[in-house]
């Protein structure tokens, strides 16, 4: 061996990819080894991305400020990748090449399976038959230890004849039962790279073929018929391998033509016997199983004496030459034939294991990538289309929220230009209506009826009455003359104001109050139903010189009277002056007295009310300012609420759309990763399933 000294490399990848390589190249066993670990990579990253996936959707199902994106037929679906992955990974991690050799009793299996290995590992030789099935296989440990089937019991062993030993003193196992030989991988360079090795009881010593097939040969890479180079293929060993090509498509199968070493004696023969043996394993490979054609055939049968082998290699291994001892001649030929079994072997076991153990998971984890990709799409499309959608709402609203600012100022100016119109023209009508009234007060009082007595208490009473019969017909009066104008012009201002301020609100219903109060006003009214004659001095001068002058002037002159005016003259007026007396005193009745009343009562109330006329009129404008004021402001208290709506749902679609973008990058990420997942999927389909293709 020679030692090649390079250059260190500072790229660590680059370095360690050529280990990989050189390693490759060194074994066609690595081929596996480095293709279970790099599937067992992609198939934890696969692992680690449903695992986020599902998180993800999960999140997003359960989120309730958002509408669906995902569905719960997804969120369970990639629920159950997980689990699957799991379990796919943990079948991976035990994946290895399995290679299963069969043959009949005493051709050499065990020897085949030592010489394989370098070492003696398996009792073989003369008084050792295989009585059960032994799987070897590499364990990291330094010592040797037996697991039998069904058993995690861990029995030492520590030399081959200590594991014969064991296994004959065992009397439980049968020719089906399957004992675990756990050898260092220190001691056996093959072991390391997770073969297996399966040694078999003879196949002519039972006829339980069918259940060694499905229980020992089903996951198989390889078959190694071991035949005895010194008679030819029997029926058992030909029956016994048809049954696997039935159950399994294909199946590698290599001939080893062991013992081979016994044709040195009989030299002359020997092509002769060799042809013979090649000719019938062909026949038996190409035209009755038909797993090879006839150009592949030799590559599938081999010369070779495993006895010679085991025993230069362990002289090697003790440092001594191979080809020291008795060893029969043409020895070298052999050892080639050997080696060039043990290199198509390993290169067949490798190609076959890692199409047989790995293509299948990953089409899967394909698939699997490939529905998260499309799951990942869905959401992102889903989460782009729910955000165009709040995008659209959130700049209706702005759009909204905008024209209501504006509209709102235009119609607050127009409005409060219609309230102090309308108001104006209110006060007019209702000073010009109670002007008017005021004039016609004497019809309102003829029309009061009422038993009329000049006692004070009757009087009182009828006075209240009268009061009443005032207040309400004035108030009758001027809202048939206002209120029905006032209303239907107040109610087309609000509907105005409601028109130019939506939502609509309900229009109300208006009475307009004009609160005179007689009562009170006429309270100081003094009424006079005493008689008074109409021809008599203080009439006549009351009626002249009006109720203020008429005393000053009856004091002041009466003596200046008497003295112009004669006393014949006197006497003659006197009696006509009686007559007149005694006829309006007669006729000085109860309802003269009440016609007298409420003639008083009219020029009083008459000046009374004119007092309150511009009052009134203002009042009731401000009834009407009041009403539209309070229209207008419950308009704009609902314009607020609309407003303040608005700007609660902007918000709302600003909180979505930060959500929906968030969601968008996380899902877009999640779907690259699917993408990234599937190229490196390719990748490893090609460079280890289409290898050579």
């Amino acid at each position: 061996m020679s030692l090649v000294f390079t250059r260190p490399n500072t790229n660590a990848v680059t370095k360690k990819d050529k280990r990989l390589m050189a390693e490759v190249n060194a074994s066609p066993l690595k081929h596996f080894v480095t293709a279970k670990k790099k599937i067992n990579g992609i198939f934890e990253q696969l692992g680690a991305y449903i695992k986020e996936s599902s998180t993800f959707l999960e999140d997003t199902y359960s989120n309730e400020e958002l509408d669906p994106v995902t569905t719960e037929e997804q969120v369970g679906e990639v629920r159950g990748y997980l689990s699957k992955v799991a379990g796919i990974g943990e079948v991976l991690a035990r994946r290895h090449m399995k290679v299963t050799f069969f043959g009949r009793t005493s051709n050499g299996k065990s020897s085949v399976i030592n010489a394989m290995l370098w070492d003696k590992v398996l009792p073989s030789g003369i008084g050792h038959t295989t009585n059960c099935f032994l799987r070897v296989e590499g364990t990291d440990g330094n010592d040797a230890f037996l697991l039998t089937e069904g058993s995690e019991e861990r029995k030492s062993v520590k030399t081959v004849n200590h594991l014969a030993h064991a296994l004959h003193q065992d009397e439980d196992l049968d020719a089906g039962s399957l004992v675990c030989v756990m050898w260092p991988k220190a001691k056996c360079a093959l072991l390391r790279d997770d073969l297996v090795l399966v040694d078999s009881p003879g196949i002519d010593v039972t006829t339980e073929l069918d259940s060694w097939i499905d229980k020992f040969c089903l996951d198989a890479d390889v078959f190694v018929l071991v035949a005895n180079s010194e008679s030819t293929l029997m029926q058992t060993e030909k029956s016994f391998f048809h049954k696997v090509n039935e159950r399994l498509s294909s199946p590698n199968i290599f001939i080893l033509n062991n013992r081979w070493d016994a044709s040195a004696s009989e030299p002359e023969y020997m092509e002769e016997v060799r042809r013979q043996h090649m000719e019938r394993c062909t026949s038996f490979l190409v035209d009755e199983l038909k797993v090879v054609d006839r150009a592949q055939a030799s590559d599938r049968i081999f010369f070779v004496s495993a006895k010679e082998v085991l025993q230069a290699r362990i002289q090697k291994a003790q440092g001594m030459p191979e080809s020291g001892g008795a060893l029969a001649e043409g020895f070298q030929a052999r050892m080639f034939e050997f080696q060039n079994f043990e290199r198509r072997f390993e290169e067949c076991i490798s190609q076959s294991a890692v199409k047989t153990k790995f293509e299948q998971h990953t089409v899967r984890a394909k698939q699997i990538s490939e529905a998260l990709r499309l799951i990942m799409d869905s959401v992102h499309v889903a989460a782009q289309e729910q955000r165009i959608h709040c995008m659209d709402t959130k700049e209706e609203r702005e759009d909204r929220l905008e024209f209501i600012d504006k509209q709102l100022d235009l119609l607050t100016l127009d409005c409060k230009s219609k309230i102090r119109k309308i108001t104006e023209e209110v006060e007019k009508q209702v000073s010009n209506a109670m002007a008017e009234e005021i004039r016609r007060l004497y019809v309102l009082v003829d029309e009061f009826h009422m038993d009329f007595h000049p006692s004070s208490v009757v009087l009182k009473v009828y006075k209240n009455e009268l009061h009443r019969h005032i207040e309400e017909g004035l108030g009758r009066n001027m809202s048939e003359r206002c209120s029905s104008a006032i209303t239907t012009a107040l109610q087309t201002t609000q509907t105005e104001m409601i028109e130019g301020l939506k939502p609509l609100l309900p229009v109300q219903c208006f009475s307009l109050c004009y609160d005179l109060n007689c009562d009170k006003l006429c309270s100081d009214f003094q009424e006079d139903v005493g008689f008074h004659f109409s021809l008599g001095w203080t009439m006549l001068v009351n009626r002249f010189l009006g109720p203020k002058n008429t005393r000053r002037a009856l004091m002041g002159y009466n003596d200046q009277v008497w003295k112009a005016v004669g006393w014949r003259l006197i006497a003659l007026s006197v009696g006509l002056y009686g007559l007149l007396y005694v006829y309006e005193r007669l006729t000085w009745t109860t309802k003269a007295k009440e016609r007298t009343f409420k003639r008083q009562f009219v020029e009083y109330a008459s000046e009374k009310l004119q007092l309150i006329v511009s009052y009134t009129g203002s009042n009731c404008s401000h009834q009407v300012q009041q009403e539209l004021s309070g229209t207008f402001a419950q308009l704009c208290q609902q314009v607020d609420v609309t407003r303040q709506n608005l700007e609660d749902e902007i918000k709302d679609m600003n909180r979505k759309i930060e959500q929906l973008d968030a969601l968008q990058s996380r899902a877009k990420l999640l779907r690259n990763k699917a993408g990234w997942l599937d190229s490196e999927l390719n990748m490893f389909t090609q460079q280890y399933l289409h290898q050579g293709q």
